[in-house]
């Protein structure tokens, strides 16, 4: 499985839940992360902005990222107006169709109204781990 994750779902998975779920998901091997230079980058801003920033499980997942661990990169994305509500999340879309992921897994209203973009669905963690039922 091939998938992009929202800012929101990776920084929330440091408090629990289903967005832990999912990226615990990917650290065991049953996901493939999507990544671009601009969602890497928002995520770092993020996780800085709100105070995480030396904490242990932050520098695991960056470690796996340096490593490439379940990554799947690109540096060319199409350029795509999918959004209208907030442009900024154009780029999850634009790094899914470029990599071909089969999900764009969100908590954000605007990109999750989307619902679909050629043949890939955006789904809440919720929806993704209740549709795929992908086992531990």
């Amino acid at each position: 499985m091939i998938a992009v994750i929202d800012t929101n779902v990776f920084i929330s998975s440091f408090f629990g839940g289903n967005p832990r779920k999912i990226i615990d998901l990917w650290k065991m091997g049953k996901l493939t992360l999507c990544l671009s230079k601009d969602i890497l980058d928002e995520y770092i801003e993020v996780l800085a902005r709100i105070g995480l920033e030396g904490e242990c499980e932050l520098e695991e997942l960056l470690a796996l990222f340096s490593k490439g661990f379940n990554i799947t990169f690109t540096t060319k994305t199409p350029k795509i107006n999918a959004v209208e509500a907030d442009p900024d999340d154009d780029k999850f879309i634009e790094c899914a169709a470029a990599l071909k992921a089969d999900v764009i897994i969100t908590g954000d209203k605007a990109l999750g109204a989307v619902k679909a973009y050629q043949g890939i669905k955006i789904l809440t963690p919720a929806q993704f781990l209740k549709d795929y039922d992908i086992k531990k």
